[in-house]
């Protein structure tokens, strides 16, 4: 990798030379299609969580919420194909982490999905995952065909 900066990131971090000023870190991760790429994601929002002082109550909003999306990547997404990859992004601010979990899949409509509260989805074992999201994140987006899910928590009102 060459990098034309007097400093020398982390391996795992993103280089920006047009990062705002107000990002404290940034950094990319890849991790394969497997129940393991869950216990890395475990890992790391307990650090980051631990890292900025989170209560519990946030620590279990971004705890549920990311590991949703990570898992809706793993085996929505990619299908559990070993030859795929997650990709994970996170950036906090002084006010705020965001995280970015993108998949290699085919993508999906994220707009019309059912309703896990409709009274003939409650039996139904799954399709409560991105409905988690939406209530435990202070704000999600879509990109990319469904294939990226953005997720931002706000650190300030917890």
């Amino acid at each position: 990798m060459k990098n034309d900066s007097s400093k020398t990131p982390n391996a795992s971090e993103k280089s920006s030379n047009n990062q705002p000023d107000n990002i404290i870190n940034q950094q990319q991760l890849e991790l394969p299609s497997a129940v393991e790429g869950l216990h890395i994601i475990e890992k790391l929002v307990e650090t980051i969580c631990s890292t900025y002082k989170l209560n519990e109550d946030s620590y279990g909003n971004i705890l549920v919420a990311v590991t949703e999306a990570v898992n809706n990547a793993i085996y929505h997404g990619n299908q559990s194909n070993p030859s795929k990859k997650v990709h994970v992004g996170f950036e906090t601010t002084p006010k705020s982490i965001s995280f970015s979990v993108r998949d290699e899949g085919p993508g999906f409509d994220y707009t019309s999905l059912p309703d896990p509260t409709d009274p003939e989805n409650l039996e139904k074992p799954s399709g409560r995952g991105i409905f988690l999201m939406k209530h435990l994140a202070d704000d999600v987006e879509f990109s990319d065909d469904g294939r990226c899910v953005s997720l931002h928590f706000n650190t300030l009102a917890h």
